[in-house]
């Protein structure tokens, strides 16, 4: 049976000591690296190839979401496992949508990381059951927004950086125009993202003609 590398990335040393211990017995996997800051895991991943990325959401250099997108242009074929505290539905959305493979929480117990390990090994995907289930409730909020024809509500202060996004500003220039911070103005634009349900600029500037917000 072939051994499966892992890497693991948290800014909690406690947290690393406890996924080292849950799997020390295991044979099946074996752990080749752990980092507690994202710029020093991906140089370390570069260099030992991992098969799986066990990583952290809330870290200090870079969030988990930017970590996995980085991780997945450089390295497409290494999946990666979220670990978090919360289950968080916006989280886990931007997190499956940067490429993770699974997302289980850091009170998960031996067998849980074991499952998710195996399935993630095996090509497919994994999630901790809270975490299923407030997938589950988005896609059936997304379903009957979508039958209901409901209104996505925007606050005046989105509404205000839409235009803006539309005249082309940087987000530092929106947050000068605005008088609030830069990553403010980052917080709002992947919340506007997330409730239109864009991906892109242009189709954000499409979505504000139709519904007469610029």
């Amino acid at each position: 049976m072939k051994t499966i590398k892992l890497f693991i990335l948290d800014d909690h040393q406690m947290l690393l000591d406890g996924l080292k211990a849950l799997l020390k017995n295991n044979k099946q996997f074996e752990i080749i690296g752990e980092a507690n800051r994202a710029e020093n895991a991906l140089e370390l991943i570069q260099q030992n190839q991992p098969d799986i990325v066990l990583t952290d959401i809330t870290m200090p250099d870079m969030d988990g979401i930017e970590f996995t997108r980085v991780l997945k242009q450089k390295s497409p074929e290494i999946k990666i496992i979220a670990l978090s505290m919360f289950s968080d539905k916006s989280i886990i959305t931007a997190m499956v949508e940067a490429g993770v493979s699974g997302y289980i929480l850091k009170n998960t117990g031996q067998q849980e990381l074991t499952d998710a390990l195996q399935n993630v090994t095996n090509g497919g995907m994994f999630f901790s059951d809270e975490v299923a289930a407030e997938m589950i409730k988005t896609i059936s909020e997304h379903e009957q927004r979508k039958a209901e024809g409901i209104k996505v509500h925007l606050t005046e202060r989105e509404k205000e950086i839409i235009k803006l996004i539309a005249q082309e500003l940087s987000n530092a220039k929106i947050g000068e125009l605005l008088f609030i911070s830069e990553r403010t103005v980052e917080t709002h634009r992947k919340n506007i993202f997330r409730k239109t349900e864009t991906k892109t600029v242009v189709g954000l500037i499409k979505y504000a003609i139709e519904n007469k917000l610029i």
